[in-house]
Formats: C-alpha cells, sequence, structure tokens
C-alpha cells in the first residue's frame, strides 16, 4: 500500500477530485488504483476565505508490481510505503473456571475495559452507579427542566460517562504505536459512529449518536459472556492480606474478586474519600478551572475561515492557550461549535457547567471552557485542618461550586463580560444593562437547564479571574471579537479533570494488589479516547496479572506435591 500526505484539494470540490489528485501525483490512471482511503483530514486555512481539505491518503493498486514501479519512479518526498499497524491483544485468553474481573464505571474506560475482556474470554462484571444511557438521557432532561437533581445519575454518572455530555470529542494527544487509538475508533464505527472518524483531524460524535454507540458496545459485552449492572454503587472494598478480593454495593452486597478495575471517573468523590480511608495511595493533581464562554458561532466562523458559509467544513472551532504574567497556564478546553453550556452538577447545594455539541453542531453559539490551572498550593486553604491532602483538590472544587449554586439559587449563573471584567467580585457586578433585559444582552445564552444573571466573578480567587481576563484580552487580538463586553460568561467549569491520581505501578496495581486504577478519574487520561485507551491497557495488565497468578499458583502446587 502507498501513502500520500499533503493533498490538498478545495473544500467544495467534489468527490472526483481527490481521485484525480491522486492519478496526478502517481501518473496512473483510475482503473489502475483499487481503492483510496483516506487517513486523515484537516481544513487548511491559510489563505481564508480559499479553505483547502488537506488529506493523507492510503492508496492500493491493483497490482502489487505496479505498487512497487510506481515507488520506484517517483521522487515525491509526500509518496512512500505504508503497512498499517493493526491493534492485537498481548495477553493469553481467560482460563475457564477464573472469577470474572469488577470494573467499576462504565465510562469510556470501563466500556473498553470491559468489552476487551468480554472477547477474550474474562466475562467481565460491569457495575455503574447511573442509570442505562437512556433512562440517564431522560433523567438529565427532566433536572434541566426543573426535577430534582439525581446523585447517582446525572451528566457525571451513567452509561458512557460524564463524556456522554459533551460534544463527544474523539482527538488526543496520545502516541500510541500499538494500534489502540485506531482500535478506539474502529470499535466506534461498528458499534454506529460514522465512517468519518477515522479520518478527520478533528473526530467528534456529539451526545445524540453518543448514547446510541454506548449502548451497542453494552450489548455486546453481554454478548461475549460480560455482565452489566445499573444502579449499582459500589461502597467499599473487599480486602484480605494486603489485596482487593471483591466489593461491597450500596445495597450490600457483597461480589467476590481478585481483580477489581476501578474506572470511577473524575467525579466519585465518595469513592476517593472511602478509598483514602482505606489507605489506597493517592495524591492531590494540579486540573484548572474557569467560565464557560460563549460568542455567536458566526464570529468564530468569520475569523477562522474568513466567511460564514461552513456548508463543505462545518463550524470552525478555535483552541487558544496564554501564559499569564503570574506565570499560569490559561486555555480554552472542550469547545463545542454549534453547541450548549449545560449545567452539569451531580452533588446538591453544588453546581458545575459544561459544555455540549450534538453530532451536527448546528447550534446559534460557540461555547469553550477558559480555565486556568491550578495546584496543590491552591487548593490547601480550602481544605479543612483535618483532611488528607490528598483530596484537597476535591474540597476546593466543592467550595467554587457551593459559591456558583448559591449566587442563583442553583440556576446557571451568567454575565456579560464586560461586567466580568469590571467586577470587584464582590457581588457586586450585575449591571444595570444586564438586569434590565433579564440577564439577556445581544449574545443570547444557550444554556440546557435554567440560568439567571449574577456576579460570576465573585465565584472565583481572586488570581484566578485576573488571569481569565488577561487571556480573554489576549485571545481578543487572536480571535476578534473574542473579547467583546456582550460575550457570556458563566460557572463554574471546575471538572476539567480528576483533582486525584491514585498511585499505580508498572503492573497497573495500586499498591493494594488485584486493584486497578483506570482511566480519567484515576489520574491517567484526558478525554473519551485516552480513557478508551487506559481501559484497553488495563484489560492487557489484568490478563498479565491472571496469568502470573496463575503460574505461581502451578509452581507451589509443584512444589508442596514434590516435597
Amino acid at each position: 500500500m502507498l501513502q500520500i500526505s499533503e493533498i490538498r484539494i478545495p473544500v467544495e470540490a467534489g468527490e472526483d477530485a481527490l481521485m484525480r489528485k491522486v492519478c496526478h501525483l502517481l501518473r496512473v490512471g483510475p482503473d489502475q488504483i483499487k481503492k483510496i482511503s483516506i487517513a486523515r483530514r484537516s481544513i487548511d486555512a491559510r489563505k481564508k476565505p480559499e479553505l483547502f481539505f488537506c488529506d493523507t491518503v492510503c492508496v492500493a493498486m491493483q497490482d502489487s508490481r505496479l505498487e512497487r514501479a510506481v515507488l520506484k519512479k517517483s521522487r515525491h518526498k509526500n509518496i512512500m510505503s505504508f503497512n498499517p499497524t493493526h491493534y492485537h491483544f498481548p495477553g493469553k485468553n481467560a482460563e475457564a473456571g477464573d472469577a470474572p474481573p469488577i470494573v467499576i464505571g462504565a465510562g469510556p474506560a470501563g466500556l473498553f475495559c470491559a468489552y476487551v475482556l468480554a472477547q477474550h474470554g474474562y466475562r467481565p462484571l460491569l457495575l455503574e452507579r447511573g442509570d442505562e444511557a437512556g433512562a440517564r438521557t431522560e433523567r438529565v432532561r427532566g433536572f434541566w427542566s426543573g426535577d430534582p437533581l439525581d446523585p447517582d445519575s446525572n451528566v457525571q454518572f451513567g452509561e458512557g460517562g460524564a463524556g456522554t455530555f459533551s460534544d463527544g470529542k474523539l482527538n488526543t494527544g496520545v502516541h500510541d504505536r500499538s494500534g489502540r487509538n485506531r482500535y478506539v475508533l474502529e470499535t466506534f464505527v461498528r458499534m454506529g459512529a460514522p465512517e468519518e472518524i477515522l479520518y478527520d483531524a478533528k473526530p467528534h460524535l456529539g451526545t445524540d449518536l453518543l448514547v446510541g454507540i454506548v449502548r451497542s458496545l453494552r450489548e455486546e459485552i453481554i454478548r461475549l459472556g460480560g455482565s452489566v449492572r445499573f444502579r449499582t454503587r459500589v461502597d467499599d472494598l473487599i480486602l484480605r492480606d494486603g489485596a482487593v478480593r471483591g466489593v461491597v454495593t450500596s445495597d450490600g452486597t457483597r461480589i467476590e474478586s481478585d481483580a477489581v478495575v476501578l474506572a470511577i471517573g473524575h467525579s466519585a468523590r465518595d469513592t476517593f474519600r472511602m478509598l483514602n480511608a482505606h489507605g489506597v495511595p493517592m495524591e492531590a493533581k494540579a486540573f484548572a478551572v474557569g467560565v464557560r464562554v460563549e460568542h455567536p458561532q458566526e464570529l468564530i466562523d468569520r475569523s477562522q475561515y474568513g466567511t460564514s458559509d461552513t456548508s463543505h467544513t462545518g463550524p470552525a472551532p478555535y483552541k487558544l492557550t496564554n501564559r499569564c504574567r503570574d506565570g499560569r497556564g490559561v486555555y480554552s478546553f472542550c469547545m463545542c461549535p454549534g453547541g450548549y453550556v449545560v449545567n452539569a452538577s451531580s452533588e446538591p447545594g453544588h453546581l458545575a457547567v459544561n459544555g455540549m455539541s450534538y453530532h451536527a453542531r448546528d447550534g446559534i453559539n460557540a461555547n469553550s471552557a477558559i480555565v486556568v490551572t491550578v495546584g496543590p498550593d491552591d487548593f490547601l486553604p480550602f481544605a479543612p485542618d483535618a483532611a488528607d491532602p490528598a483530596l484537597s483538590g476535591i474540597y476546593f472544587q466543592r467550595e467554587l461550586e457551593r459559591r456558583a449554586f448559591a449566587l442563583a439559587g442553583g440556576a446557571v449563573p451568567v454575565q456579560r463580560y464586560e461586567d466580568f471584567r469590571k467586577s470587584s467580585g464582590a457581588a457586586d457586578g450585575i449591571s444595570s444593562k444586564m438586569l434590565a433585559s433579564g440577564g439577556i444582552g445581544p449574545v443570547s445564552p444557550e444554556i440546557c437547564g435554567s440560568f439567571e444573571p449574577a456576579d460570576v466573578r465573585s465565584v472565583f480567587p481572586d488570581f484566578a479571574a485576573a488571569d481569565i481576563c488577561e487571556s480573554m484580552e489576549r485571545f481578543g487580538t487572536k480571535i476578534r471579537g473574542f473579547s467583546d463586553g456582550d460575550a457570556i460568561v458563566s460557572g463554574v467549569e471546575s471538572r476539567t479533570s480528576s483533582p486525584v491520581r491514585i498511585v499505580r505501578g508498572s503492573t497497573g496495581e495500586s499498591s493494594v494488589g488485584g486493584l486497578f486504577p483506570c482511566g480519567e478519574g484515576a489520574g491517567y487520561a484526558g478525554g473519551i479516547t485516552s480513557a478508551a485507551i487506559d481501559g484497553i491497557k488495563t484489560a492487557e495488565k489484568i490478563a498479565e496479572y491472571r496469568y502470573k497468578t496463575e503460574q505461581n499458583f502451578k509452581t507451589l502446587f509443584f512444589e508442596s506435591s514434590y516435597t
């Protein structure tokens, strides 16, 4: 197979344009090509409003001898031979009679860990505290319409994890040569995702597609011999001789296993406390907090693409970073083109927001979190004197979320950016203009859940608010109109990543034998794809762990039988 990189095609050109370009580069006719597949596609906007697809393609010729001849004659640096990498499970299949591993959490890490284990005969038991995806969606919509919050099934908890109610981004910075990344994307396609995610440089699914995809993945786990229990929160571990021997669920049921996966997600604060009480090694880790900012999507399109016509490209995204004068980093996070801000709370009396898009990304606003990095030194003033330092980030999150909830009685607090910038942070920054319009200026908030005008700046420590403002002004020099006073900010965005890292060794285990921290909640991933990859790695570690345990048992049996 041949690979050709950096093929530029006008976005408005038809499908035949790519074939013509490939034939021209290879100096062959279309009848000599068996198949062209796009390996990667990005958008080149350097000459906006002229936009181009920049493609890397794989080309299979009708004859392997012709392929070698083309490669030999070509002097083009972007044409090369290519052998795709396919994922292969490196562990052994399960032996008959092995106790099923327990996987706690049905987010991407837990689902892919269970899926790979099920494929290789391990019959995993997947426990999820929330609802299955369909019922969870109805419950979340009810909450946004005014129903009480369900602490076990909400935007953070339930089948699919927190990423289900997001943009469903699948891009990752993980450099993986084993083929796991491709395997994750191909699995999503088998479960109903569009094939474009296999080559799009910034693939996404959207909440509407994710619900059906995770349901299909769960059904496949069951078909392969695994089992899934919803509304089953794990409240305790069964420990013996320094190793895990099972779990205790919220109804008091004891389930035994020598392998337990902690794919609990970044918001499982009660589980973090339980693990801390058992002495499972954990440490506070840095994360980021800030606001959601909304702009008209048309403003972003014109800045990024030079046009509001995005019929060939889809709405424009952006990614922004800034190093502030105080040395902290501020960056855009989970940018949602044509999306919505959502009330993402999971704890009564506390409020958090997130961003969400449907697959079409056809909302009128773009939104993104603008967040500032915070670390353990920032957390300690918010933690009780007796608190373990490992949990200090949780106390910091909870205090900001408590303030956000109190601002508007549980509605999402919103504020014009101009008022946020001028506010003293002492709850006096609500402008008369905003109050007179019911909190809506020229930019109308697109929020799932109720919202009210309030002094959002008062939620934050002074350093965080100042860094957000400094960075917004900087971002306004990169995207025209970004720092306009009528942009809408809301808060608090506090769940960017886990505030805790559960320490694990080279075997994938905690210091507690057989306990496998996994995914974003354990501090080892940062999005849907990286969490899924970590779930696959954890499945591999469990297979290795089971094999070593079996070999040790056989050795002990042999020695005891002949001594």
